[in-house]
């Protein structure tokens, strides 16, 4: 999600990535090391920002996972650390992605309590699944992507999302020819 916002002008203030591989591949790529686990992390050491972008563990909402929701302890609740941050620093908009199952999940009970929470944190709350492979990807990927906007700012929230050209892609169209050793 960072390369479009940064592409646009945004300048990242903050990463947390748990995982010591990913964190060292991010670092490589955009040469800014990655907090540790966000749940060690005070939010008064994060600097203030005005649009948070987070992706959080899919695993506990995927179809192909145990499905243990809010009750796996280690990446089920890692929502509620958005909302740890998000209820301190209370940016302007959100911009959170997770797998479609998290619509489903628990008979809609899930996605349902993550509204709520953004809604008393006092954000118009928008999503829609959209699928990678229906935007130019060659990747049949199908992701919630939840965008919120404080609800001072504006009366009402109105957001559309974009409209998939549905234009197909293959692989091979998009790999570089030549590549970095």
């Amino acid at each position: 999600m960072r390369i479009p916002f940064s592409a646009l002008g945004g300048n990242c203030v903050f990463t947390s990535e748990i995982d010591s591989k990913a964190a060292a591949t991010y670092e490589e790529n955009f040469e800014h090391k990655p907090a540790g686990d966000i749940c060690q992390v005070d939010e008064g050491d994060v600097p203030s920002f005005d649009i948070l972008l987070a992706g959080f563990p899919c695993q506990p909402f995927s179809n192909a996972g145990l499905k243990k929701g809010f009750t796996d302890a280690t990446r089920g609740t890692m929502f509620f650390e958005i909302e740890r941050l998000v209820a301190h620093h209370q940016p302007t908009a959100l911009l959170l992605e997770n797998v479609k199952g998290l619509v489903s999940h628990d008979r809609g009970n899930t996605f349902a309590i993550i509204q709520e929470r953004l809604d008393d944190l006092g954000y118009w709350v928008n999503a829609k699944v959209l699928n990678a492979k229906d935007f130019g990807l060659p990747q049949n990927r199908e992701r919630i992507y939840i965008v919120c906007l404080r609800k001072d700012l504006v009366a009402e929230f109105a957001f559309n999302f974009p409209e998939p050209p549905k234009s197909p892609t293959r692989l091979g169209k998009i790999l570089d020819r030549k590549v970095d050793e």
